[in-house]
């Protein structure tokens, strides 16, 4: 234990260590996120056995933390090797294609995970993306920026649930179906108030 500490102290091996570090990191952070995120909605709308559910919970939270683990690890094995290849120096394009081949690697598979991982990403980079343009003065920064944002999103949402329903996400379709669907459905004061069927 000495030794090691040690070698932490010391420095050397710092970016080859801090990609174990990050694989660490990134499962501890995508079981912290996905555990209680798949215990609560799996409990409020899936079907099954305690066994079932319980199996599912584990599933989702071991495969986002093995996932996120596995970004980290590619992306900072590949921002080294090209700083080592470009003589110690990064580039300005360096962290996107070390993006790209993470993303295409970990998060190429089309599953409910890495659905809901890489619209959470898409939504905040649209956001991102729009602050740029303002802050490199590509745009002038608008008024009122986010109430309109807020309407055309919940707009559009509600549009394709209810014409266009099979083109969003599984989960969402369900939530907006428990809120806007069976809120229509009640024929007692029982399932009108405390039930939902």
């Amino acid at each position: 234990m000495e030794a090691l500490n040690a070698l932490l102290a010391s420095g050397q091996h710092h970016d080859l260590l801090s990609i174990v570090k990050g694989f660490r990191n990134g499962a501890v952070y995508g079981a912290k996120v996905r555990f209680p995120h798949a215990l609560v909605m799996t409990f409020l709308f899936r079907t099954g056995s305690l066994q079932e559910k319980l199996r599912f919970i584990l599933k989702a939270t071991y495969q986002h933390s093995r996932n996120l683990a596995f970004f980290v690890t590619i992306y900072k094995s590949l921002m080294l090797l090209q700083r080592t290849v470009k003589g110690g120096k990064e580039h300005g394009a360096d962290a996107f294609v070390a993006g790209v081949v993470g993303g295409y690697v970990v998060f190429g598979k089309n599953n409910n995970v890495n659905n809901q991982i890489v619209l959470y990403l898409f939504s905040r980079i649209m956001i991102g993306l729009a602050k740029l343009a303002v802050k490199k003065q590509v745009l002038p920064e608008p008024k009122h920026t986010f109430p309109v944002f807020a309407a055309l999103v919940w707009g559009i949402v509600m549009w394709l649930f209810r014409h266009n329903r099979d083109t969003l996400q599984g989960s969402l379709q369900a939530s907006m179906h428990y809120l806007y669907n069976d809120s229509d459905n009640f024929d007692t004061f029982k399932n009108f108030l405390w039930h939902n069927r």
